[in-house]
């Protein structure tokens, strides 16, 4: 009995974990991408990005600590999820982590193009031999690779919410409508960034691509996330 109590708390702790750190990182992608990154980027002007970026310099750094935040809690999912989801199918439940953990090395080579672009908007003397229109298109070629590096760890991260949607739908105790909504966000995204990485002239059918995906990936993602904070690793009533 003492074991059984002691899983249950490990579970529980392993769930609140999860669930806080899928929050914080709702919450700082919000922040850094909607937000900010939305507002000081504009697609196709490299002069209204730099300028938008070296005034508002303070913002930028702000957006990349949000990301840089965002890769600290996944790692922390992955290792919480592992724990979690370890009782239902174990195999599943490591290799789901191996691809969150690739998929989070991938965003981190994609935040430090972000670094180069913070570099790059700051008035330096390594950077008086360019001329204005240089670091310019500079910033845009960071930026654009930022994003497209970003799209390209996507699709490894839509595999891993495919192996955390059908561990989490073989589960009893985890409401079926989380682990449907997890493996439609799995088909989004790989459906999504494969399009954007191979496909990108069609840019019409991925933003509606988006729009249709975008329900599941809420109630998915984050509806995982509030379960997890409310009900994950409780006993079941009565037990």
């Amino acid at each position: 009995m003492t074991t059984s109590v002691k899983e249950v708390s490990y579970q529980r702790k392993s769930a609140l974990i999860a669930g806080t750190s899928l929050i914080i990182m709702a919450l700082a992608s919000f922040f850094s991408y909607g937000f900010v990154h939305e507002t000081l980027v504009v697609q196709g002007d490299p002069i209204a990005t730099f300028n938008n970026i070296a005034s508002l310099n303070n913002l930028f750094k702000a957006e990349i600590l949000g990301w840089v935040i965002i890769l600290i809690c996944d790692f922390v999912v992955a290792w919480a999820f592992y724990i979690f989801l370890k009782p239902i199918h174990q195999s599943l439940s490591l290799l789901g982590a191996w691809l969150r953990l690739t998929y989070s090395t991938i965003l981190g080579i994609a935040i430090m193009n972000l670094i180069f672009v913070l570099l790059l908007s700051k008035h330096t003397n390594y950077l008086s031999s360019f001329q204005i229109e240089q670091t310019q298109s500079l910033m845009m070629l960071f930026l654009e690779a930022f994003e497209s590096i970003w799209s390209i760890g996507l699709i490894v991260f839509g595999g891993h919410l495919l192996i955390v949607g059908y561990v989490t739908f073989k589960s009893d105790s985890i409401p079926k409508v989380i682990g449907i909504g997890l493996l439609l966000a799995s088909i989004g995204y790989m459906v999504i960034h494969l399009s954007k990485t191979f496909l990108s002239q069609y840019d019409a059918a991925i933003a509606i691509l988006n729009l249709v995906f975008m329900l599941p990936m809420i109630i998915g993602e984050l509806g995982f996330g509030i379960w997890l904070l409310l009900r994950g690793g409780k006993l079941p009533k009565g037990a």
